[in-house]
């Protein structure tokens, strides 16, 4: 069976249709079988996503509305609507909104579901009995993403900050 094309969202109904305080993604690709993840991302007036870095994906980021800019930490980058940025993954940034906010798209590879690992070995932690540490601290509140930060301060999926 083949598949079927299909319209998911009209991105200028979603960014008008959100107040201009509202924070993070305000729409995700969530189709069964899809190789692809994307989210809308709404920054309202200087709000920030904090630095942060992706160690396993390339993202591509699409300003769209407002304008804001990226820094890595040695450059700031200015984004403007129709700004396409190249996140390599291991780069480090920072995004923060301008006066009127910043709305944004980004695409990336479908990260590999969660997975049971095998036992520990001898050099690993052990445990005794129970279960291992809860690691709901880092699991963004906001859309779920579980951070693979010790203690992340902003979710670099949708830019919520953790409690």
């Amino acid at each position: 069976m083949n598949s079927v094309p299909s319209v998911l969202a009209v991105l200028d109904e979603l960014i008008h249709s959100v107040t201009p305080e509202e924070r993070g993604a305000i729409w995700q690709l969530a189709e069964q079988g899809r190789e692809l993840d994307a989210n809308l991302v709404r920054l309202p007036p200087g709000g920030e996503v904090g630095t942060h870095q992706e160690d396993v994906l390339d993202v591509l980021l699409i300003a769209l509305d407002g304008d804001g800019r990226l820094d890595t930490g040695d450059t700031s980058l200015k984004l403007t609507p129709s700004t396409v940025l190249w996140l390599p993954k291991t780069s480090r940034r920072a995004l923060a909104a301008g006066p009127d906010g910043l709305t944004y798209l980004t695409v990336h590879r479908r990260r590999p579901g969660l997975t049971i690992k095998p036992a520990p070995t001898p050099a690993a932690p052990t445990y005794e009995a129970g279960e291992p540490p809860c690691m709901l601290d880092r699991v963004c509140p906001a859309c779920g993403r579980l951070s693979q930060d010790p203690e992340p301060l902003f979710c670099s999926r949708c830019g919520e900050r953790f409690a």
